[in-house]
């Protein structure tokens, strides 16, 4: 136990028969469940795991590959069912020490957030192993989470060393979180919803070479699709059903403007270059006017939700 808490660690694995003897080996003796979710592995990361002689040691199987995030919940319930009081997530390569384990659950025992999760910006030694397209992929994936999730204070959203307190994970409908690599956007999203206080925590990444399955360019298209009807969704669970917001007016009357002022001012701007009609100065402030107006009411729809986040 750890400060009388139940601790449970949730590893999935996939063909990760080089590192995972490590990082089960390697975990504190206060962790009381080791929950290794084999994701259908093709490499020998079975028969490494019946070499771990670890009686706190579970290892989950599975019929078909589950991907990361549905390899995770299925962890997850298997941590609700051994009545942990936390939860904790690590990936199988070996990036993620667990010499860092402690600042997680201090975040939840001594100062009462309900998730908190590692973040290898705060920690600058790890940015400078990291892969440069990395880099530059967590960077841009941070800022499209920061407006779909609400949680504009939290950076490295794609960092998967999380702790989670196991009444808060209860409320959550494990089967609706997203089943691949987009689970941990998708779980701040969700998190949001429940207004749970969420705390990133500087820990370094350890690289060692391993080529990530993540393909940046898949990524880069797949993860934008993801985030709008999320994006939506929470706007109008959390500032139109549960409790209707100014927020909610302010975004939808903003970009009502600003799409007017988009679509006639190029509307007349293709106009006179075909007829050669120059615009008036009316029609040039009907374009205009309602896409400042447009932009000021989606910048204090911004400020407002930045000022809703849970902290």
């Amino acid at each position: 136990m750890y400060k009388n808490q139940r601790i449970a660690v949730v590893v999935p694995a996939h063909n990760e028969a080089r590192h995972i003897g490590g990082v089960v080996t390697g975990l504190p003796q206060f962790v009381d469940h080791i929950i290794v979710v084999d994701d259908f592995s093709s490499d020998e990361t079975q028969a490494t795991l019946k070499d771990a002689i670890d009686s706190r040691v579970i290892v989950l199987n599975t019929e078909k590959n589950l991907g990361v995030g549905g390899a995770t919940m299925l962890g997850y319930s298997k941590s609700l069912e051994l009545k942990a009081d936390i939860a904790v997530k690590m990936d199988g390569d070996g990036q993620m020490s667990p010499d860092h384990l402690g600042q997680l659950l201090d975040s939840l025992t001594d100062l009462g957030y309900d998730y908190a999760k590692g973040n290898r910006f705060l920690a600058g030694d790890s940015l400078q192993s990291m892969p440069r397209h990395r880099l530059f992929g967590n960077i841009v994936l941070t800022f499209v989470n920061k407006a779909a999730s609400g949680y504009w204070h939290i950076f490295d959203p794609q960092n998967g060393y999380t702790a989670i307190r196991t009444e808060t994970l209860r409320k959550l409908d494990l089967r609706s979180i997203h089943k691949r690599y987009f689970f941990e956007n998708d779980m701040l999203i969700a998190l949001n919803l429940l207004n749970a206080r969420v705390r990133d925590v500087a820990i370094p990444a350890r690289y060692q070479g391993e080529q990530s399955e993540l393909s940046p360019f898949r990524a880069g298209i797949t993860f934008p699709i993801l985030f709008i009807p999320r994006f939506w969704r929470r706007i109008y669970q959390k500032y139109v059903l549960r409790d209707f917001s100014p927020i909610a007016l302010f975004l939808f009357l903003g970009m009502l403007l600003v799409g007017w002022g988009v679509a006639f001012g190029a509307y007349h701007w293709v106009l006179s270059i075909l007829t050669q009609h120059v615009a008036t100065t009316g029609t040039v402030m009907l374009s205009v006017l309602p896409l400042i107006l447009g932009f000021q009411l989606i910048l204090q729809a911004i400020v407002l939700d930045i000022h809703e986040s849970p902290k």
